[in-house]
């Protein structure tokens, strides 16, 4: 089966085949052991000597290979990510960030790995502010509130099931800041909501008024969905990333060039620098291969590098799924050419392909062709 069809054959239906990969055993053993004992973890000394959960979150973050360094990663996780010039910032490897920014415990202290904004963490504010104001945590309106909150803000799947509910969106507000004496219209409430905070433009990050970012931090429906009011970032996110990780190992086992594939159709949308593709390996791998570049290539100036690929690829059409698939398929097409899947198919590589001492590689006639582009 040729790289591009096997490719195919996991990314039409992603989320079966990351459910397939998660109910084999190991991976199911695994996963339910962290699911069910990540919440408990309080420190980070309790999380690095739980061998099993801690490899599970390496691996879920990449970074299985350095689940040995445990007083690397110790570090990492005891300066955080807060001050710039923290240990995991100054890394070149932003995987290290990942995981600090996952397993925030500078942050969130002991509530680190069981605190979900939506829920404990709108109820502390909103205890914060109602302290602050003079009001009685004994209050039996007060404690009925929170009891409605937290009873129904688990079922709430989208801005509009938030603003629907009065008496959960009174919570919300007063818990980021608003008050009664606030006039706010449902309508701005939800474009707020639902434009999120990753983009610049978006409604929350224009608002002069910060209590809109801070209450779009909590309700982040632009970014998770139906998940918003249940998402924990140290579980379930963590489990995807993980069953992911595994998905593009098992691939790897049988293409390496689907494993490529894989992996830079997950990390591409993000990508903010070209210098970012050559950091990574596989990253760089895809790029040059897809654009016929020969593997010298990554001897040569990085500057240099960086140029070449900025005249053929624009990053921005790696966030349009269109265009990052029209380019996996040219990456899987020459990672084909290059990586023959079948006898067949290495016989006629072979009738095209001539010994250096005949003329001028494969390689070559490949980069002069898309400089003449």
């Amino acid at each position: 089966m040729n790289t591009l069809l096997s490719f195919n054959l996991i990314t039409r239906d992603l989320s079966s085949s990351m459910e397939r990969i998660q109910s084999q055993p190991m991976i199911k053993r695994e996963t339910e052991y962290y699911q069910e004992n990540i919440g408990k973890v309080t420190s980070i000394e309790e999380f690095v000597s739980d061998d099993r959960l801690f490899r599970y979150a390496m691996k879920a973050h990449g970074l299985e290979d350095m689940a040995y360094a445990k007083a690397f990663m110790v570090k990492v996780l005891e300066e955080g990510i807060s001050d710039p010039e923290s240990f995991a910032n100054k890394l070149t490897d932003k995987r290290y960030v990942e995981f600090a920014r996952t397993y925030n415990f500078v942050a969130g202290g002991a509530t680190t790995t069981s605190y979900v904004p939506a829920q404990t963490g709108t109820i502390d504010k909103y205890l914060s502010v109602a302290i602050g104001n003079g009001v009685s945590t004994n209050d039996p309106q007060l404690l009925d509130d929170i009891n409605y909150y937290l009873s129904k803000i688990v079922d709430v799947k989208s801005a509009d099931d938030l603003i629907a509910d009065n008496r959960l969106l009174s919570v919300a507000m007063l818990a980021h800041g608003f008050t009664t004496e606030d006039t706010v219209s449902k309508q701005t409430i939800k474009e707020v909501l639902e434009g999120g905070i990753d983009n610049a433009d978006s409604p929350a990050n224009k608002l002069e008024d910060k209590r809109f970012a801070a209450l779009a931090t909590t309700f982040n429906f632009a970014r998770y969905g139906e998940d918003t009011t249940t998402y924990n970032i140290a579980l379930s996110p963590t489990v995807e990333k993980y069953v992911r990780q595994s998905l593009e190992e098992n691939a790897g086992e049988q293409n390496e060039g689907v494993r490529l594939a894989l992996y830079f159709q997950r990390k591409a949308p993000a990508l903010t620098s070209y210098y970012e593709i050559l950091a990574d390996k596989a990253l760089a791998q895809v790029v040059r291969t897809a654009l016929g570049f020969p593997s010298s290539l990554a001897q040569a100036d990085i500057d240099k590098q960086v140029e070449m690929i900025k005249e053929r690829v624009d990053l921005t059409d790696f966030a349009d799924p269109e265009k990052l698939d029209n380019f996996l398929k040219r990456f899987t097409t020459m990672w084909e050419i290059e990586n023959p899947t079948s006898s067949l198919q290495t016989s006629i590589a072979a009738l095209f392909t001539q010994p250096a001492e005949y003329g001028i590689s494969t390689d070559m006639l490949l980069t002069i062709a898309q400089m003449k582009r």
